[in-house]
């Protein structure tokens, strides 16, 4: 009976730990909001990306030259 339940919980386990890695590599559509230091903001929509891939992509828009800075942040 107890060789039973540890081989079902090692199923279950197994189970729940690719559930979560497809759902975290999941690829989508984000949207990357910058923000301007004086005032404005400007937002675009990011596809297919995993979210580590996209928030690389949208911290390539923060900038500061000449005083003014624009913050992106992934939504």
């Amino acid at each position: 009976m107890t060789k039973l339940i540890v081989k079902l919980m090692k199923k279950v386990i197994l189970f729940g730990a690719f559930a979560l890695l497809t759902l975290a590599s999941c690829k989508k559509d984000w949207t990357c909001t910058c923000t301007s230091s004086i005032g404005g903001s400007e937002s675009r929509t990011i596809s297919d990306m995993t979210k580590s891939d996209a928030k690389v992509d949208c911290d390539s828009g923060d900038a500061s030259a000449l005083g003014v800075t624009v913050d992106c942040e992934l939504q």
